[in-house]
């Protein structure tokens, strides 16, 4: 379909041959939908405009599925891997017609079939893909798949091996309860469904009389449904053996990796087992290569920030540190700086702990550190691989710490990543892992600090405006004021109820200026820093916050939960 409708889009003016080159590129690496893929590349504005043109051209409907209300009895006529696997869901029924919502029109083999699955004759109309996707995910019980399978397990009488509240159970025992396909396929669902949900974590806990499973989404954990607790053992001995870990061992926390196929897609986990009081703890980091976002445009950067990072990332060497808490996304950020330099004539060279996503042209290390692979000794090691960029993946000691700022020093363009709170306070943290003040002051040339924020339901956002007590609770300058005509969004079915959806980042850029290298020098304190950094035109944490409120993206609630004071 996409290498037709962008002709047709090209013929009626719509977008150009370049921009429609670029989005089949995009399309073909990212693996995007067509639709979205030109959103990407700045060809047209949303997805809703693709389908308004497809549905002119072909006369035929148009549907916003975000401003109806669909009958769950209606969408489930087509049976879920049929509608995800066309990217199609069944609006509504008159008579013996079935209203259908669809991205691609001229997909006649999906149509035919729903047509004999269903009895009824088929009416398309045309809705964006992002659209239908999430309606699907909507209407379709996200526990349904696993809820099916849990039935199926309370059923079988062949997994018992398992019931025994005794927890000596044999190695073979396990062995045989992990194969059966029911327990397969509801392991499997939960990753599945995980995955399909845009989580970032899943949480497998044993309590005294449960387990309970949660998906990290946007920041927070979600319950999910629970798991029969008989099965507990079999249950996390089946994600053992998919991780190649040691099922015998349960005293012992473990660590391994799961890498599945799913939607045409590579998905690694990282995998956590600790054994609790009541049994084993498993999280699963989850490493969807299309959820990362490694645009630097896409990241929540303002565009005076974005220029300052994009000019250091530029310079012929120095070290760039990113600072922030775990789970800050700092990572994305230095992929992004990486993605954006990574040409032919670049010998780019990483140590990462782990090594969470692959990216062609780029040599990474995975450090192991009980074999002697530290940081400190792949950053030796790279000095003698002819480097033009190293990524460290996060300076922990004073070993470590000269070494990257050295290798600054020497010609090389260094990336890392630092635990401290603000940007400023990663000058004193550098000295405190013993790192002269002189080379600290030489070497470094940017400092990045972020957070990750929860963005405001665009369906359910309402009017709200400050007032003088919110204004002198913010702690800003007046100037970072710039209206008290916000929003706040009390949460709605579309957000479960939450009142935000999807996530931004907002970023605090300190470039060092002869000013603060002086400063450095000097030893002043990183409040006497920070006051400098300002003067020069950073935003702290909390003014960059507050300007994301005053754009309409987060809510005042969100500025106090990611910002304390004036950072």
């Amino acid at each position: 379909m996409s290498a037709e409708l962008g002709t047709m889009l090209v013929k009626a003016g719509k977008i150009t041959e370049d921009q429609l080159k670029q989005a089949l590129d995009l399309k073909s690496e990212n693996k995007d939908h067509f639709g979205e893929a030109l959103v990407k590349v700045g060809a047209i504005q949303s997805e809703e405009e693709l389908s308004d043109f497809i549905s002119k051209q072909l006369n035929m409907g148009s549907l916003r599925l975000n401003d109806v209300e669909l009958n769950p009895e209606i969408v489930k006529l087509i049976p879920l891997d049929i509608a995800r696997k066309f990217n199609v869901i069944a609006v509504s029924r008159l008579g013996k017609t079935l209203i259908v919502a669809i991205a691609d029109p001229n997909n006649v083999y999906v149509l035919d079939a729903i047509k004999f699955i269903t009895g009824c004759n088929v009416q398309p109309v045309i809705s964006p893909e992002n659209s239908i996707n999430k309606s699907i995910e909507k209407y379709y019980d996200d526990g349904g798949a696993v809820s099916e399978i849990l039935k199926g397990l309370e059923d079988d009488e062949e997994l018992e091996v398992v019931s025994s509240d005794s927890e000596e159970i044999s190695e073979s025992d396990l062995q045989s309860a992990v194969q059966d396909k029911p327990l397969v396929r509801l392991v499997d669902s939960i990753i599945k469904e995980a995955v399909r949900t845009g989580a970032s974590d899943i949480h497998i806990e044993m309590y005294e009389k449960r387990i309970r499973v949660r998906y990290r989404v946007d920041g927070n954990l979600k319950e999910m449904d629970p798991l029969p607790y008989k099965y507990r053992a079999a249950i996390i001995s089946r994600i053992k053996i998919m991780s190649e870990l040691d099922i015998s061992e349960r005293r012992l926390p473990q660590d391994g990796r799961i890498k599945i196929k799913l939607d045409n897609r590579t998905v690694d986990l990282r995998v956590s087992v600790l054994p609790t009081i009541f049994g084993e703890k498993v999280v699963m980091r989850i490493l969807d290569p299309n959820a990362l976002m490694v645009d630097m445009t896409k990241l929540g950067f303002t565009e005076a920030a974005l220029t300052k990072f994009k000019k250091s990332i530029t310079l012929p060497y120095g070290i760039i540190l990113v600072t922030g808490p775990t789970g800050s996304g700092k990572t994305t950020t230095l992929y992004s700086a990486l993605k954006q330099i990574n040409t032919e004539g670049i010998n780019i060279m990483t140590a990462e702990d782990p090594v969470e996503f692959n990216f062609d042209g780029i040599n990474q290390v995975a450090v192991r550190s009980e074999i002697g692979l530290t940081f400190a000794s792949a950053l030796r090691s790279f000095l003698r691989q002819d480097p033009d960029v190293i990524m460290v993946g996060e300076i922990r000691d004073g070993e470590t710490a000269e070494i990257a700022i050295r290798a600054a020093l020497t010609g090389h363009l260094v990336f890392s990543t630092l635990h401290t709170n603000d940007a400023p306070s990663s000058i004193p943290r550098l000295i405190d892992m013993g790192v002269p003040n002189y080379l600290v002051s030489s070497a470094t040339r940017m400092i990045l600090a972020q957070r990750m924020t929860r963005k405001l339901c665009q369906e359910c956002r309402r009017p709200y405006t400050l007032t003088d007590e919110d204004v002198e609770s913010l702690g800003v300058p007046d100037e970072c004021i710039t209206t008290r005509d916000v929003f706040e969004s009390p949460g709605c079915p579309n957000c479960n109820g939450t009142g935000q959806s999807g996530r931004t980042g907002i970023y605090e850029v300190m470039p060092i200026s002869d000013a603060i290298e002086q400063m450095i020098l000097e030893g002043k304190t990183d409040v006497d820093i920070g006051a400098q950094a300002i003067s020069d035109g950073m935003l702290t944490l909390r003014m960059a916050a507050v300007n994301k409120m005053m754009e309409g993206d987060i809510g005042m609630k969100e500025v106090f939960a990611v910002t304390s004071g004036g950072h």
